[in-house]
């Protein structure tokens, strides 16, 4: 009788010790069109510095990373459906957005500043406040929400997309672009001869990773995570593999960088 007892309850074992084994995936949401933070590499596979951020939390997690690449406006849509458990795609913390979602603490700082063109004579944003002036902003991005309600005078032009954006600058369509600091670091060595970069932020910002609204638990692990991950060294790791240009040109313009 316990001989068959014991027959009985051996696949209830081995199924308790396979879903034991084969935990639950973190889905990631991101979108991959921001390089060096989300974007694929010539395989076609996700890469950057947010992937391996990502896949870092999986691990200190115990779950297998699956990554969701989507428009950057659909992705606090996917995360109240249930599409995705986390976002990690350069995510603005902002008190609008902490009634739609959960913030972790900040991972990495930066700020708004500008792009504008070679022969500009702009040196901040309150020289291009001005009934004559144009300025670029991605639609839905702080860059396009700080201009609604800060410009008085010059026209916004709000685009879809950041190539977009760049391009009106180096045609001389718009007098600036305003975006991430990153970001115009990079267009503005992509563009050289046609624009100039206003590297000190006029507005700070930091970014998150976000969770569902009231997943408290979650959130919790995850600022667990990100202050090991700080102390161990890995946002340092992160740099010097995927910034290190960067850092360097941030350190030339005597400007702090983003970790």
């Amino acid at each position: 009788m316990t001989r068959r007892l014991l027959i009985l309850l051996l696949p209830i074992f081995l199924f308790a010790a396979s879903a034991k084994s084969d935990p639950k995936p973190l889905r990631v949401g991101m979108d991959m069109s921001y390089p060096p933070f989300e974007m694929r590499d010539t395989q076609g596979q996700p890469s950057g510095v947010s992937v391996d951020l990502a896949r870092a939390l999986g691990e200190h997690l115990g779950r297998p990373v699956v990554f969701e690449n989507m428009p950057f406006s659909g992705l606090v849509v996917a995360l109240k459906t249930g599409r995705i458990d986390v976002i990690i795609s350069s995510m603005t913390a902002t008190e609008e957005g902490g009634r739609n979602v959960e913030f972790s603490e900040p991972y990495v700082r930066t700020g708004l500043c500008l792009l504008v063109g070679a022969k500009s004579s702009a040196r901040s944003i309150a020289d291009l406040d001005d009934g004559e002036k144009k300025i670029a902003v991605v639609r839905g991005t702080t860059g396009q929400l700080w201009a609604r309600a800060n410009l008085k005078r010059a026209t916004v032009l709000s685009l879809e997309k950041e190539t977009a954006c760049v391009l009106e600058v180096t045609q001389g369509k718009a007098d600036a672009f305003i975006y991430d600091q990153m970001s115009t670091l990079r267009n503005w060595q992509a563009n050289p001869d046609t624009t100039r970069a206003l590297l000190k932020p006029f507005r700070e910002e930091s970014w998150a990773i976000a969770m569902k609204k009231g997943d408290t638990e979650m959130k919790a692990k995850v600022n667990v995570f990100l202050s090991k991950f700080r102390a161990e060294g890995g946002f340092d790791r992160l740099g010097e593999k995927w910034l290190k240009e960067q850092r360097a040109s941030f350190a030339k313009l005597g400007v702090p960088f983003v970790f």
